[in-house]
């Protein structure tokens, strides 16, 4: 059951989300998976009967409402946040494309969700949830509130023609080595469509990194050009070599674990336990808080 104390923290999150989003009341819905009359009605404090509990978990989950009474996870401004930050930054101010393919757990999709929190017209796609070209396309439409029900054929042609008119767009790919060949081309596609219009972010770890090698490598179509498009190098944070890697992941968490720590906590201690994971921090914390 969503009770009153969720809803308002749901719409307070809709609301913060709502400032920086550029488009109209009706596309913004289109966002949530709502109707326009919908959102007016629940914004004007009108919350009784007009969505369902799916409808409240749904828009909690987009936009990272927690439902239980779990402390907010803090930016930390480690070497990761603030290199992913500012490339992100010059990827959208400029129509710019990069690739950034580096170690797991270093705190890479927080940053992007993050950014995106912050930024109007950035949108944030976790590819691993959405590999076909098909469901790509349409859940990038969807998050700029673009038409993404009608012909496969019209929705991307609507979303060209949007991203075209709107100021500064930027799309960060994240978990990218998850899509599927065709995704990869018809990102090749939008790149080509949408030129000197809308920046393009990829983000992923080694398995990234070895299926744009191995397939140029076998000359796949489509993928030297792709490769290309995104600036033609792996951007990377962490050392490369092992040790230094590891120096590295090990100080990276010690700076969001004394961020994110509670009172009385021995900050050695959490982060010896965490062998510079960040989820093994945040469980820790979790459980301490």
């Amino acid at each position: 059951m969503i009770t009153k104390e969720i809803q308002n923290k749901i719409l307070a999150a809709i609301s913060e989300r709502r400032a920086n989003f550029d488009g109209s009341d009706s596309r913004f819905s289109v966002t949530l998976g709502i109707s326009a009359s919908q959102y007016s009605r629940i914004m004007k404090g009108d919350t009784e009967r007009v969505l369902s509990d799916a409808n409240w978990i749904s828009i909690a989950r987009k936009l990272d409402v927690q439902l239980r009474n779990q402390p907010e996870w803090k930016v930390a401004n480690t070497p990761v946040y603030d290199f992913i930050t500012s490339q992100l930054k010059m990827c959208q101010e400029k129509s710019m494309s990069l690739l950034l393919c580096d170690i797991a757990d270093i705190g890479k999709t927080f940053t992007a969700k993050d950014y995106c929190k912050r930024t109007s017209n950035a949108v944030y796609v976790d590819c691993s949830q959405v590999k076909s070209k098909h469901k790509l396309v349409r859940y990038i439409a969807k998050e700029f509130g673009a038409g993404h029900t009608g012909t496969y054929a019209e929705v991307y042609a609507d979303l060209v023609f949007y991203l075209r008119s709107l100021p500064q767009p930027l799309v960060i790919l994240d978990e990218a080595g998850d899509l599927d060949s065709n995704a990869f081309l018809e990102l090749k596609a939008l790149w080509n469509a949408t030129e000197n219009c809308c920046g393009w972010y990829m983000m992923g770890a080694d398995g990234l990194r070895e299926k744009i090698i191995r397939s140029i490598n076998f000359k796949k179509v489509g993928y030297t050009e792709l490769y290309s498009r995104y600036g033609g190098k792996f951007q990377k944070v962490s050392p490369d070599n092992a040790q230094d890697s590891e120096n590295f992941k090990m100080a990276n968490a010690a700076i969001v674990a004394k961020v994110n720590m509670p009172e009385g906590s021995n900050l050695k201690e959490v982060v010896a336990r965490s062998n510079g994971s960040l989820r093994r921090i945040y469980q820790q914390l979790n459980i301490a808080l």
